[in-house]
């Protein structure tokens, strides 16, 4: 996970990117997120975010992959 979600209070920030699509699996192409991950976001504790996180960019990744 990059430092760039961590704010300076130690907490994560939603990765949120306000490029909202979801695609037909429920998973936001701007952000990567499913949409369970999108609504629940503030309930989730500091280490769920961080696994979220890390599955965002393997998600990411793959979209990436299938474009190519």
């Amino acid at each position: 996970m990059t430092n760039e979600y961590i704010n300076k209070q130690s907490t994560i920030d939603s990765p949120c990117v306000r490029n909202c699509c979801l695609n037909e699996k429920d998973i936001c192409l701007g952000c990567f997120r499913q949409i369970n991950e999108i609504t629940n976001w503030r309930c989730f504790t500091q280490s769920e975010k961080v696994v979220i996180l890390d599955k965002c960019t393997k998600r990411k990744e793959d979209h990436q992959q299938f474009l190519e």
